[in-house]
């Protein structure tokens, strides 16, 4: 397969403005950019698959640069979900230094990353509406479908206006750095060909976008950070144990989509994953192997290998080998409770709130449905002994199946 034909068998093709763009796509040579929210310290996994579009073309010979909103993330979106809230301006520029870090650390020094409010905090609103406002007709703007979803709940001008900002955005970068390709997400199509329209009117030029299908889960819940459901790929806010277990929960209905948008594997590697996780799905090895690809490519060998090696001994008899600090830094999610030293199990799972009530405790405790370090405690006369902690600090703690608390000691 040609680039271009590897891209679609990814199904990370939705849009194309243009026939023509196929082919330069596989010729390399293309500077292209795409754009990024300051609204948030991180992208979230969600945006990883068009993210990593970046990397994709640099490697098929194409020129990066990403843009981060300062501007935009001042004015905010139509996203169908209702407006954005607005975001504290010292909040968006400390955010704008964490996701260029970001960025440069995924994607190399060479990257070059820029911020919009860069060319736009000068200009005055009368300029503005001069030299972009009088080339796009309202009915063009309104016509877009994120526009038209957004406008049945209500849209401010500011947002509505958006597109507009994006637009001028590419003319910009088209001007001073020769970028003549934008990508991002499908649900931002009217963005990107607003750009284009308003350097083929402006310019008398042609120059090309494209965009990837959002992420979602098999019932089409998309998978960002707007919807509640957000993972963040800095290991500062998700740990590389956090981002394992998220990803080894992945449904097995969706892993041969996942595998070629989250990864560079190719077309034979995702297919001879997938044969062996059909033949014993129950292994998640195919959940496995996409955690392997994505903490490796995000964190770094050594991160996965601890990420793995602390969710196979959380639930093993080997949890010992684990340090607290290990257990507390990878399980920041993790609800924890108050033990006292030498307190019957009883009275210490009633008092720290895992249970309702003594005789829950002690019908829980009965059924086996209670464990110290993974560990079942089957004895209404246990107690809790700083000794049997791990370090002396902490236990972890298993109510039922899918309940987890971290336990730490006080004398």
């Amino acid at each position: 397969m040609n680039f271009y034909e590897d891209l679609e068998w990814r199904g990370l093709i939705k849009d194309c403005s243009s026939p023509e763009l196929k082919e330069k796509l596989n010729e390399g040579g293309m500077t292209f950019y795409i754009g990024a929210d300051p609204t948030a310290k991180s992208l979230h996994i969600g945006q990883f698959p068009t993210f990593l579009m970046v990397e994709r073309l640099r490697r098929a010979g194409h020129n990066p640069m990403v843009l981060v909103g300062g501007a935009t993330g001042r004015v905010g979106d139509p996203r169908g979900t209702g407006e954005r809230e607005k975001a504290e301006i010292a909040v968006i520029e400390s955010n704008f230094e964490k996701i260029k870090a970001q960025m440069t650390k995924l994607f190399g020094e060479e990257t070059q990353i820029v911020n919009n409010f860069d060319w736009f905090k000068d200009m005055n609103y009368i300029d503005f509406l001069r030299d972009v406002g009088k080339y796009i007709n309202v009915n063009y703007m309104i016509n877009k479908d994120l526009v038209k979803r957004q406008m049945e709940v209500g849209i401010s001008y500011a947002e509505f206006s958006y597109m507009l900002i994006q637009g001028y955005d590419f003319k910009y970068l088209h001007d001073h750095y020769g970028v003549n390709l934008q990508f991002g997400g499908s649900d931002q199509w009217g963005n990107l060909t607003t750009g284009i329209e308003l350097i083929r009117k402006l310019n008398n030029e042609e120059v090309f976008a494209f965009s990837i299908p959002l992420i979602t889960d098999s019932t089409g819940k998309k998978l960002g950070k707007s919807y509640g459901n957000a993972l963040w790929i800095d290991k500062e806010m998700t740990s590389s144990y956090e981002l394992y277990q998220y990803l080894l929960n992945f449904e097995d209905v969706m892993m041969e989509e996942y595998l070629k948008k989250f990864t560079f594997l190719t077309k034979e590697e995702i297919l001879d994953i997938m044969r062996k996780h059909e033949e014993k799905p129950e292994s998640r090895y195919a959940q496995k192997m996409l955690a392997h690809e994505v903490i490796t490519f995000l964190h770094g060998e050594e991160e996965f290998i601890k990420a793995k090696k602390i969710s196979e001994s959380l639930f093993s008899e080997d949890i010992e080998t684990l340090s607290a600090n290990d257990i507390l830094e990878n399980m920041k999610d993790v609800p924890q409770v108050t033990l006292h030293d030498q307190e019957n199990i009883v009275d210490a799972l009633v008092n720290s709130k895992i249970v309702s009530s003594k005789r829950e405790a002690r019908e829980m405790i009965l059924a086996g449905a209670i464990s110290f370090n993974n560990k079942k405690v089957l004895d209404l006369d246990y107690r809790v002994q700083k000794e049997k902690a791990i370090e002396q600090q902490i236990f972890v703690i298993k109510k039922g199946k899918k309940n987890m608390f971290i336990g730490s000691i006080q004398e």
